[in-house]
């Protein structure tokens, strides 16, 4: 029979399928990056387990998971691995690399499956990926997208990743825009330790050799944090500054955040957090413009006096380079405009050592 392989998490990469047997809570919070969800018990059936562990004692609680673990693991082989060749090469984990991952590794082994089993399970994949977030981005030399809001920088990114260049997306990674009215409708952002999960995927895939193009960001995006080794890297290096006209911005602002448009309730709502820092005359006169759908009126007055006055001050204080700044012009944000931006930007000859620390 084939033999069970302990194995760290630098080499979780290197068998051709993950497999999490924690319960679907578990593994929605975070997994191991192309890791598929097989678990061995479910969360209703985890809770019963831990309460009978509790309450009970922990042999009774035993016998149930072993008996419930069991048709898990028969089903998952029914369903999942009956045409799996003898080749295959699957790994397995769990929360700490025990009696979860154990029982589906065995059970996979003694089939003759060469089979992994994480040593320390999700834990110690969670603790090597905040130890390599304190020092990868080191490895890169950063260059930060700048302008005030409205002004493309995300469709900037996304036009320079379509010319082939290497960019974090870190507004798509978190699912968030960025700003007070920046949260997406209906669709919610990731675990802190999700975000993190996908972060390090995307460095650890990129070419230290090639630049890395990113947005301008403060400490939190929505309710997500960036790591400080990150933060460090993007604000010593140097920028790339948007420069473009109020009405192009404002025409942006009301194409991305259409869904406002048609729940101005939503709206509403962020315009009420902004209480300390406008006053209520301000408000109403902006809750005003919101009820009688004067939009484009609304956006502009927004950017003027609430966003572009924080993106000065923002920027100004933590990016140290971006009086030195290369700046673009973008008289249209169309993606015509942003894509010969993007096209002139690339082809122009750049150092790609990383900014001094």
């Amino acid at each position: 029979m084939a033999r069970i392989q302990l194995v760290d998490a630098s080499q979780c990469f290197e068998f051709d399928e993950i497999l999490d047997v924690r319960s679907p809570a578990e593994y929605a919070e975070d997994h191991i990056p192309s890791a598929i969800s097989v678990p061995v018990l479910d969360n209703e059936q985890r809770a019963r387990v831990g309460t009978l562990y509790t309450q009970v004692s922990p042999f009774e609680a035993k016998k149930l998971g072993a008996a419930l673990i069991a048709r898990n693991i028969a089903s998952h082989i029914e369903r999942h691995f009956m045409d799996k060749p003898k080749d295959w090469r699957p790994l397995v984990y769990c929360w700490r690399g025990g009696q979860r991952s154990g029982a589906m590794a065995h059970i996979l082994s003694q089939t003759g499956w060469a089979t992994g089993q994480l040593q320390g399970g999700y834990k110690a994949y969670r603790q090597f990926v905040r130890t390599e977030l304190q020092t990868l981005p080191a490895s890169f030399g950063f260059r930060v997208i700048c302008g005030p809001t409205g002004s493309g920088k995300s469709r900037f990114l996304q036009s320079l990743a379509e010319c082939g260049a290497q960019v974090l997306d870190l507004e798509t990674l978190a699912n968030h825009r960025g700003s007070l009215l920046g949260g997406l409708p209906d669709s919610p952002q990731p675990s802190q330790k999700g975000f993190e999960t996908q972060l390090w995927d995307a460095l650890r895939k990129f070419d230290p050799q090639q630049l890395v193009f990113v947005e301008a960001e403060s400490r939190r995006i929505g309710v997500l944090s960036l790591p400080d080794s990150l933060l460090h890297g993007m604000w010593q290096a140097d920028c790339i500054h948007l420069r473009a006209g109020l009405e192009a911005r404002a025409t942006l602002l009301l194409e991305d955040y259409g869904h406002f448009l048609t729940q101005p309730e939503l709206l509403l709502e962020k315009l009420d957090q902004l209480v300390s820092l406008h006053s209520r005359q301000t408000l109403e006169h902006w809750r005003q413009l919101a009820g009688n759908r004067e939009w484009r009126q609304l956006v502009t007055e927004l950017l003027k006096l609430h966003y572009d006055p924080a993106y000065n001050r923002s920027t100004h204080s933590h990016f140290v380079r971006f009086g030195e700044a290369l700046e673009l012009q973008l008289p249209r944000l169309d993606s015509a405009d942003l894509g010969q931006a993007a096209r002139r930007l690339i082809e122009a000859p750049a150092p790609i050592e990383p900014a001094p620390r």
